[in-house]
């Protein structure tokens, strides 16, 4: 769900993977310089300088932290601490050095690209070698820790992949608890060093003028702070009806298998019967909640792909599929030759499915240990998306060489995931005939359990790190904290009683890669707005989840447009530029589940809903 660590998201890779260190000026010229009325001139040639900087230094420090995501050892664990510390020095000194400016009448563009520098950093260290230094060794084993957790279980140790598939496929309350759990564990040693790199991000984001690190975070949205939080909860309060009601049909269906003792009929649902280890999707557990009467409604593309002979790479070559079919230029061959499709035998690996771009140009990739299922086949799709929005804006100056906002990077790809109907499973040769049956909503009530279950913790993920970085939250509250917001917003409940030094938020790869979340909520919603604009372009007047933009090279042409504007303009530019509107909307999403929020409303007529 991400790109380089978004995700991994990366939605900051080519700013963050763009940043080193480089070497310092005489100080007597610095302090010459402070003394000096600013210019205009002084501010151009400033962000000329800065940009070759990041031009130039990127590569060095994203190929570092490629070789470490893909042989996770003490010795590429130091590499990268060595260049993130100096990545982050560089980013300070830049983001300090253009608070000379604030205040000087900028052209639009220029001042643009200094908001960008100062909020470029996910992590901002203070003034301080040393601090710098720490945080850049917290982050790594941060990251390490995470991508070498394992869980012993029945006499194995296992990664988290498989315990993710028993998550996914077993119906054993007591076997999913021990899953759930035993990944749980893994994250009990991040708690200090996690409260400690809170504090030393706070006084950095403190040097930069903002009141802590999500008051900076939410800054970079093209709008007051304040003002993108409650934008944020007014899309929420638009679409929790449809949650609400996907959640009371759900909590049924499972009352009804696993007994009242396990799943009562009221309050929240326990975390580990949802088949994910975070409970952010749903859809492995279609099956225990499709519509009566049903062979299962949806296709079941996992079948298909083992039995149509697809690999990892097959899979990724049926993704670049759509978006050449749309008239993007096929991925270059080096993409081929350097990206990671599948997990080693031999080596410890971020299994975390990511894109990169190396080089901001052509040498993008993706990292992936891919499993020949259905979930990968949208997830390929996905982590291309990335790749062909860096491919679209490669020609931006380095500032600008990124997405809209960070919502629309990871829209791209889940746009082109909801025109995976039936009719384009039939173009590409993987069904032989589109299903019959003209009845909608098991499909629906399928990609609604994905789609909409994920919608609220979407949200709650960054709600919990606003509060922690405001101070609102202390360290000994983290784990309360953290499911009393996954109680009020998702409905959802831990499954056993939690240790009190259990950090269970770090058991979701985001937290301890620092990758901020809030891009995901956004995602979902930008994702149906750009689909029902793309359909409406295309002249589709049939059932909107119906619609495949597959071979629609003009519609193709308009969003290639909108993505190589990159971040050159603020984002209801870019947003206007394809749809026509300036706000992001949940009315396409409604829209789209329309039929399905009708039948859950009659399903759940008898039955109180609500925790």
């Amino acid at each position: 769900m991400a790109q380089w660590k978004s995700g991994i998201s990366v939605i900051a890779l080519t700013v963050a993977l763009s940043l080193t260190a480089c070497g310092e000026k005489d100080k007597g010229e610095a302090d010459g310089a402070k003394t000096a009325a600013p210019t205009v001139a002084e501010a151009e040639a400033f962000m000329r300088d800065a940009e070759q900087k990041l031009s130039d230094e990127g590569k060095s420090f994203s190929r570092k932290a490629w070789v470490q995501a893909n042989f996770i050892t003490v010795d590429t664990n130091m590499i990268v601490a060595e260049a993130d510390e100096a990545f982050t020095l560089l980013g300070v000194k830049l983001a300090n050095e253009a608070k000379r400016f604030d205040g000087l009448d900028l052209p639009p563009e220029l001042a643009r690209k200094m908001t960008i520098l100062k909020g470029a950093l996910t992590l901002p260290a203070p003034d301080d070698a040393a601090k710098t230094a720490e945080l850049a060794t917290i982050k790594a084993n941060l990251d390490a820790t995470y991508g070498t957790g394992k869980v012993e279980m029945e006499g194995k140790t296992l990664s988290l992949g498989d315990v993710s598939d028993i998550m996914a496929e077993d119906r054993t309350p007591e076997r999913l608890l021990a899953a759930w759990d035993g990944w749980h564990k893994i994250s009990k040693p991040m708690k200090a060093d996690y409260a400690r790199m809170v504090d030393i991000a706070n006084e950095g984001a403190g040097e930069l003028g903002y009141k802590d690190v999500g008051a900076m975070w939410r800054a970079g949205y093209d709008m007051d702070p304040d003002a993108f939080a409650a934008m944020v909860d007014n899309m929420w309060t638009d679409v929790k009806p449809l949650y609400d009601a996907l959640h009371c049909h759900v909590r049924a269906k499972l009352s009804d298998f696993y007994g009242d003792r396990v799943v009562p009929d009221s309050g929240p649902i326990p975390a580990h019967l949802l088949g994910n280890m975070w409970a952010q999707e749903w859809g492995n557990i279609y099956p225990l909640v499709k519509p009566e009467g049903t062979e299962g409604g949806s296709i079941d593309v996992t079948s298909k792909l083992v039995e149509k002979g697809y690999d990892a790479k097959k899979m990724a070559k049926t993704a670049e599929g759509f978006f050449t079919s749309l008239g993007f230029e096929p991925l270059p061959d080096t993409f081929w030759e350097r990206s990671l499709f599948v997990k080693p035998a031999d080596r410890e690996v971020q299994c975390h499915a990511s894109a990169w771009n190396i080089d901001s140009k052509d040498d993008v990739r993706i990292k992936m240990c891919t499993k020949v299922n259905g979930e990968d086949f949208v997830t390929v799709h996905h982590e291309l998306g990335h790749n062909f929005y860096q491919r679209a804006y490669k020609d931006q100056s380095p500032l600008h060489q990124n997405g809209a906002n960070d919502g629309f990077h990871e829209a791209i790809g889940d746009m082109v995931a909801l025109s995976m109907t039936p009719d384009y499973l039939k173009q590409i040769g993987l069904i032989e005939e589109v299903p019959a049956s003209s009845d909608p909503i098991p499909a629906l009530l399928r990609q609604a359990m994905d789609k909409v279950a994920f919608l609220p913790f979407g949200l709650m993920v960054d709600k919990w790190r606003w509060q922690v970085f405001s101070g609102e939250v202390a360290p000994d509250q983290y784990n309360d904290a953290w499911w009393k917001l996954r109680e009020e917003y998702q409905g959802l409940k831990a499954p056993n009683e939690r240790p009190a030094n259990a950090f269970d938020p770090g058991a979701k790869y985001h937290i301890p890669g620092n990758t901020p979340y809030m891009r995901y909520f956004l995602a979902r919603i930008l994702q149906f707005q750009f689909y029902k604009a793309a359909c409406d372009q295309a002249g589709w007047t049939g059932p909107l989840a119906e619609c495949s933009i597959y071979g629609n090279k003009e519609v193709g042409a308009k969003f290639n447009a909108m993505m190589e504007m990159g971040a050159s303009k603020p984002w209801p530019d870019a947003l206007e530029a394809f749809t026509g509107s300036r706000e992001m909307s949940g009315d396409a999403i409604i829209a789209y589940f329309a039929p399905l929020k009708e039948w859950l409303d009659e399903q759940n007529k008898d039955r109180t809903c609500g925790w």
